[in-house]
């Protein structure tokens, strides 16, 4: 009853239904956005690759047909058996009609019917999940220039679907779907009548363009069909153009949508579509994002001017500083400006540019909005109360009405501070483009001052190679020399004919030279420094034999200058750590020669303590001491102390500079603490990491006496004859035919009738020089011929590109025996001989103690430190009775070294035992 009759009827039932099947274009419309993750098509595959396109998208509306066909149907088998409408298009009526064809057991269709319910809810639920929060993403992203992430937006959506079921919303949920359907297909009908006939008819542009940066915020041809095709269809489905208008009202949308977008696009002339045209135009490469440096294809990616680079389609639409200066014109407030300047008077419309015509006009559009919203649920209220009783409708309208109002305040107020808050924010977007205006211009000076300093540079560069030749001639004039001193106080440890105490001295002689070869790498290490190539050399030292060392060779320099010398140690002292023995050999001898030479009377202390892996040395004296205005100054390259500068024997005034330098490139740091006429103490603090597993010399490391195989023959070419002698002494023994050239021609010459195994090459030399002679020699077919060059040249910045490949090694002049040696046998392939190393004695000789008196005597000349007495004693000790001999070696090693502080504890030691002892 009240349903229209006739064939009125019949257009009742066919709006209704392509209502219900319009609702749903839109739904499946969503299924394109999965086309997203279908990769590209790959070749031989591209039957897969559309079947796969076709089935995700546009094929999806065969599934969604068979859907509602399959629904349609189960739903007619419910009215057939007397089930009202209303619950025969409940799905739980459906599945358990349906399954109740295929199972006969009441329980399994029961569980078929929740199996597919909960498949179907859980589809359902995540897809509108997943679509409402891209929806909600990208709307707040365009508008708030913020992205706090999906699951911020799939939270929100899921709240809205529940407080819209709290509202009862799903009570008028045909209602609802009709107008969503109105608008559904509005949009669709707009979208298609854009592709299909404006872009074939030119007028729209050929290219769909998405990217933000190259299009309006509203383009009046599918904002407008679309709108307007909406309104027409609500209004023709409320009933304004008769019973059958309303039936036909998503046809009324579709076809609207359809003519207006030409019509619109016909009327703005397309001009709305593209607000700037892409500034480049190669499609073929992938560019990179300023902003997030990732890497996109162009389609998705374009120029932005506010950061003077290529930015992303997702950083563009996040950006709020930019203001979108790469076009003009495009924006809503200035879209809705231009409006309101053609159909308004000109002060009306300037009015509304103002912050009270902003707020008037988003107060008008909120209010709508709230108008709208409360009158939907007044609605849904007033269909739910009809057919009961009317006393409660007055009051029921006047909660409605008070509750706009109060929502219409809070509204006017949260308006008010969105204008406030944006008029705020604009002002500090014009205060910070000031200040980036007055930093680029900061800028700007600061590179121009760049390049005054670039050319100072350049300058300073070049003076620095000059620096940098005279270093290198220096270091080749005192290495040549010292290559002598070296060389033979290595052949005369070697000399098992030299008494044992002469062996100490060259051993103090070869440790000076070294010394001596350390402060030459030192000039060599600020050359290294200013061209950059500065490195460490970390290895295996030997800590307490290091010590050692260090106290043999300053001892009797201090001795000789009538200083007390005192070496003390504190804690364990590790066998081996990793450190760079040569730097810090440089730094330790530089700070004890420093502090002997400043100190004209007393004492100089060196301190040893280890703990953690820290390594503390300390060096003190009691000499003239620096002022504290001095103490910063003498770290600098060419500074003294003005004490310093009073002393007849005056440095460089580079030790200190370089040990300095050279403690922070290893990682530590070198201190310094000092009064005038009292003495200054130099703290060195290293990080020095224990070996925990220290290697333990073998008889490979002792001193070749021959080696296996053929005999070989060594050419060597040197126009100094102290140097080929110190070689030929040196190597000639270790049974090597040696032959000698003083030229690079006498090598040429002399090389065909020798035929040598390997040439040690000198490189400075008159006539052809050694890199020209290694060139000749290759020319002439000696490819195979090992050539190791032994040179003083060890730093010369201006070496030619490439002459290191004429030679096969290069050994540094003056160097050390081992050093050869390894070389020889790296490139002769050959084995040393070397002497067996005698057993250690099995049975250690019994010590026996002198009596307390000659302790006594032995313990006041050590508290007095006279080292020379103590040996005289000792001497005395070992000739009245020989079985004292163990313990007067013992003692005199201790002296030797200076360790004074444990020959002290020693005696003490010795003292307080109760053993027997052989009287004198």
């Amino acid at each position: 009853a009240g349903l229209p009759q006739g064939g009125q009827f019949d257009w009742v039932l066919f709006g209704s239904a392509a209502t219900i099947a319009f609702s749903l274009i839109a739904q499946i419309g969503e299924q394109v956005d999965f086309l997203r993750f279908l990769p590209q098509a790959q070749p031989g595959k591209k039957a897969r690759w559309w079947s796969a396109m076709l089935l995700a998208g546009p094929g999806w509306v065969l599934m969604g047909a068979a859907k509602m066909l399959g629904g349609a149907l189960l739903a007619f088998l419910l009215i057939e058996q007397g089930l009202p409408a209303a619950e025969a298009v409940e799905p739980t009526q459906m599945y358990l009609l349906a399954f109740g064809y295929v199972f006969s057991d009441p329980r399994w269709v029961i569980g078929a019917t929740a199996l597919f319910v909960l498949v179907s809810q859980l589809k359902i639920n995540l897809t509108n999940a997943y679509a409402g929060s891209l929806a909600w993403s990208n709307f707040f992203a365009r508008l708030t220039h913020h992205h706090p992430g999906r699951v911020v937006w799939v939270v929100f959506n899921v709240l809205i679907a529940l407080l819209l079921m709290e509202i009862g919303v799903f009570a008028a949920l045909k209602e609802v779907l009709t107008l969503y359907s109105m608008v559904a297909i509005s949009w669709i009908g707009a979208l298609v009548s854009d592709l299909l006939i404006n872009k074939p008819l030119g007028l729209s542009p050929a290219r769909i363009e998405f990217r933000r940066a190259h299009l309006y915020d509203i383009n009046p041809v599918g904002v407008g069909a679309m709108g307007i095709a909406a309104l027409l269809s609500v209004a023709a489905l409320a009933g304004a153009f008769g019973a059958t208008a309303a039936a036909l009202a998503p046809f009324i949308a579709l076809l609207s949508a359809l003519a207006l977008a030409p019509l619109l696009a016909v009327i703005t002339r397309g001009r709305y579509y593209i607000a700037r045209e892409p500034d480049i135009h190669d499609n073929s490469t992938s560019r990179q994002c300023v902003i997030c440096e990732n890497h996109f294809e162009p389609a998705d990616i374009t120029h932005c001017p506010a950061y003077a680079g290529d930015i992303c389609s997702l950083c563009c639409s996040l950006d709020a500083r930019c203001e979108d200066r790469c076009k003009s014109g495009s924006q809503l407030t200035e879209q809705f400006h231009a409006v309101m300047d053609a159909l308004l008077p000109k002060r009306v419309a300037a009015w509304l540019k103002t912050d009270v015509g902003h707020y008037l006009v988003m107060l008008t559009v909120f209010a709508i909005v709230l108008l709208a919203t409360l009158g939907t649920l007044y609605a849904l209220e007033m269909a739910q109360l009809a057919g009961l009783p009317s006393y409660g409708l007055p009051e029921l309208n006047g909660l409605f009405v008070k509750l706009f109002a109060a929502l219409f305040l809070l509204t006017g107020i949260g308006t008010w501070w969105l204008v406030l808050n944006a008029e705020s924010r604009r002002q500090a977007q014009q205060e910070s483009e000031r200040q980036n205006r007055l930093l680029m211009t900061e800028i700007d000076a600061h590179e121009q001052t760049d390049r005054e300093l670039q050319r100072a540079k350049d300058k300073a560069e070049a003076s620095n190679l000059a620096k940098s030749r005279f270093v290198t001639g220096m270091s080749h004039e005192l290495r040549t020399p010292l290559n002598s001193i070296l060389g033979y106080a290595q052949i005369l440890q070697t000399d098992p004919s030299l008494p044992h105490n002469r062996q100490n001295a060259v051993s103090v002689i070869r440790r000076s030279g070294e010394h001596l070869l350390s402060l030459i790498d030192g000039m060599l290490d600020i050359a290294r420094i200013e061209a950059g190539k500065m490195r460490l050399d970390r290895g295996e030292l030997r800590l307490r034999e290091f010590v050692d060392q260090l106290v043999q060779m300053v001892a009797p320099q201090a001795a000789q200058k009538g200083l007390r010398f005192h070496f003390e140690e504190s804690g364990r002292i590790p066998q081996a750590v990793h450190a760079d023995e040569k730097r810090l050999r440089q730094i330790l001898i530089n700070l004890l020669a420093n502090a002997m030479k400043f100190t004209d009377a007393g004492s100089v202390t060196l301190r040893v303590s280890y703990a953690r892996e820290i390594a503390v040395f300390e060096v003190e004296d009691t000499g003239i001491g620096i002022a504290q205005d001095d103490i910063d100054r003498i770290f600098l390259p060419f500074e003294r102390s003005k004490s310093a500068n009073q002393r007849k024997e005056v440095g460089t005034g580079l030790g200190l500079a370089i040990s300095n330098m050279l403690a922070h490139i290893m990682g530590g740091e070198l201190s310094v603490t000092s009064e005038v006429g009292r003495g200054s103490r130099f703290r060195l603090r290293i990080y020095l990491r224990e070996v925990r597993q220290p290697t333990q010399p073998d008889a490979a490391s002792a001193q070749p006496q021959g080696y296996l195989g053929p005999r070989k023959r060594l050419l060597v070419v040197d126009d100094n004859a102290s140097q080929r002698e110190i070689l030929r002494e040196m190597l000639q023994p270790l049974g090597f035919d040696m032959v000698e050239a003083d030229s690079g021609e006498a090598c040429l010459q002399t090389i065909g009738e020798h035929d040598p195994d390997l040439v040690l090459m000198d490189i400075a030399m008159p006539g052809i020089d050694g890199w020209e002679t290694c060139e000749r020699l290759r020319e002439r077919g000696y490819d195979d011929l090992p050539v190791i060059v032994v040179s003083a040249n060890v730093f010369d910045p201006t070496a030619k590109k490439g002459e290191s490949m004429l030679c096969n090694d290069f050994i540094a002049k003056p160097f050390l025996l081992p050093d050869l040696l390894s070389k020889l046998k790296l490139h002769l392939g050959i084995e040393w001989a070397v002497a067996p190393v005698a057993a250690p004695a099995t049975q250690q000789p019994m010590r026996v103690v002198p009596p307390k008196a000659a302790l006594a005597k032995l313990t006041e000349l050590g508290a007095i430190g006279y080292v020379k007495g103590i040996h005289a004693e000792l001497d005395a000790l070992a000739a009245r009775n020989p079985l004292y001999a163990p313990f007067c070696a013992e003692l005199r090693t201790l002296v030797e070294r200076f360790r004074l502080p444990e020959y002290m504890n020693r005696l003490k030691e010795w003292v307080h035992e109760d053993m027997d002892r052989i009287g004198g």
